[in-house]
Formats: C-alpha cells, structure tokens, sequence
C-alpha cells in the first residue's frame, strides 16, 4: 500500500428522511431493550411524539420487523429481521471467511477478536467475533457498532480513509475515551499506523485493555474492514504485541488477497 496522504474524498449529501430514521431507531431501541417496551416508552426513550410511534410500529408490524403481544401491547423484535439477516449473510461472505481466523487468533493468544466493517465516517459494525476461554471478556457482540475513528482501528481508519482532515478531526474531537488521548499524539500514532499498518491502543479507549489492529482492503485499495485483538494490558507486553501483530497483519493480507480475487 503507498503511504503517500490520500486524497480528500467528496462526501455525498444526505438527505433526512425522518420517518426512515425513526423507523431505524426504534428497532435498534428494541433490538437493545431486554424486553418488550409500549409505545409510550418507545417514544419517550426517542423523543418521538406518541402518535407518530404509533403509527411507524404499526407499519413495522405489518412488515413482520415487530411483533406485538396483544395482551401487554408492547413491541418487540419480529422474525422478519432474520431473514434479512440470512439475506445479508448469503450475500456478504465474509464473517463466514474471517471466522476461522479470528479463532485461531483467540485460541493462540488468549485474547477477544472481531472483525468490523467500516460503512462511512461515523459507523463501523462488528461482523464476527471470537472470544478465548479465559475470564476476560470484551463487552462487544456481533452488530454492535462503533464510532470507526475509535480505538485502533480508528487510528487505521484515519490512515487510510480518504475522508478530509478537518472532518476526521472534527469526528475525533466527539470520540469517547476512557482517557482520551491528545489530538496531536493521535495524529503521530494514524502517521505510524500509515507506515506499518498496525495500530494499537493501550489504555486510551477502555483503560486496562490494549487493542491491536489490521486493516483490510478492496480492489479499489480502500479499507473497509478490520481485525482487531483486545487483552488485558498488563498481559500485552511489547513482546506479546509485536507476534500478535504479525498474526493479525497475515491474516488482514490473505482477506485482503481474497477480495482481489
């Protein structure tokens, strides 16, 4: 990969579309909910005005993304999603692909490790996940998402993204940090990142826990996904690192060789 700065991507304008963006929030809202909500919860949890939750969930309903049990009226996850999700798998290989890998890593290496998709500037999703038979535990499922400039991975994000640099750091300023890093020392860390493709965090984004990370590429060269291993950090010495890295980088290049095929 040229380690040559990329250059600035024009972003597409977005248009709002409440009623597709309400409909979207409430079933995350849900898919987080422990257990069913009413109407009135939704839309408070949401801000929303009542009538109008009403209305979405119905459609919801209807659609089989919802059920409702009648006797409570209160909403939760419909079997409709799952065959979305099936859809999506069938047609996206590459948790399947990735799998294998990440539990290799794991087993090796005693350590939590996903693989993520990076969708644009504000959002990346855990596709598949690996964790060891070990108490440590990273809190992180598959589907859950993140912010992509966060942790290592967002230090590889930066590197390669071809986003401008005023929106990255705008994206930067808004990240949460168990403790946050100063700008300027993330900054050299995305240069270095840029010439090893690797990054690591230790202690910045959950402190205790060091991440390491490798990114994968298309045909066009952009990154859109990445492998990530996360251990305790007084267990991730400098030694542990360097292997865990090398590891990851390997199996980061033979995704990415798979996607050029």
């Amino acid at each position: 990969m040229s380690t040559a700065p990329p250059k600035p991507k024009k972003t597409p304008r977005v248009r709002p579309v409440p009623a597709v963006s309400r409909a979207i929030a409430i079933v995350r809202l849900l898919g987080r909910s422990p257990a069913p909500l009413g109407v009135k919860a939704i839309a408070d949890s949401l801000g929303m005005v009542t009538s109008t939750c009403l209305h979405i969930v119905r459609v919801l309903v209807d659609e089989g993304l919802l059920r409702v049990d009648e006797s409570t009226k209160r909403y939760s996850l419909g079997s409709g999603l799952l065959s979305l999700a099936r859809n999506a798998m069938q047609n996206n290989p590459f948790p399947a692909i990735a799998q294998p890998l990440l539990d290799q890593i794991a087993d090796r290496w005693r350590v939590t490790t996903m693989a993520a998709e990076i969708q644009d500037i504000d959002h990346m999703v855990v596709v598949a996940l690996s964790r060891p038979k070990v108490p440590f535990r990273l809190h992180v499922d598959v589907g859950s998402r993140f912010p992509p400039l966060i942790s290592a991975t967002g230090r590889l994000v930066a590197a390669f993204s071809q986003y401008p640099r005023a929106e990255i750091e705008k994206r930067f300023r808004s990240l949460k940090w168990d403790t946050p890093p100063r700008f300027e020392e993330w900054k050299t860390d995305v240069e270095l990142a840029r010439s090893r493709r690797f990054s690591i965090d230790s202690n910045h984004y959950i402190a205790g826990v060091t991440l390491v990370s490798a990114p994968i590429f298309d045909s066009k060269g952009r990154m859109t996904h990445s492998l990530t291993a996360a251990g305790l950090a007084d267990q991730m010495n400098d030694k542990v690192v360097k292997s865990l890295s090398k590891d990851l980088l390997r199996d980061a290049d033979e995704l990415t060789k798979l996607s050029l095929a």
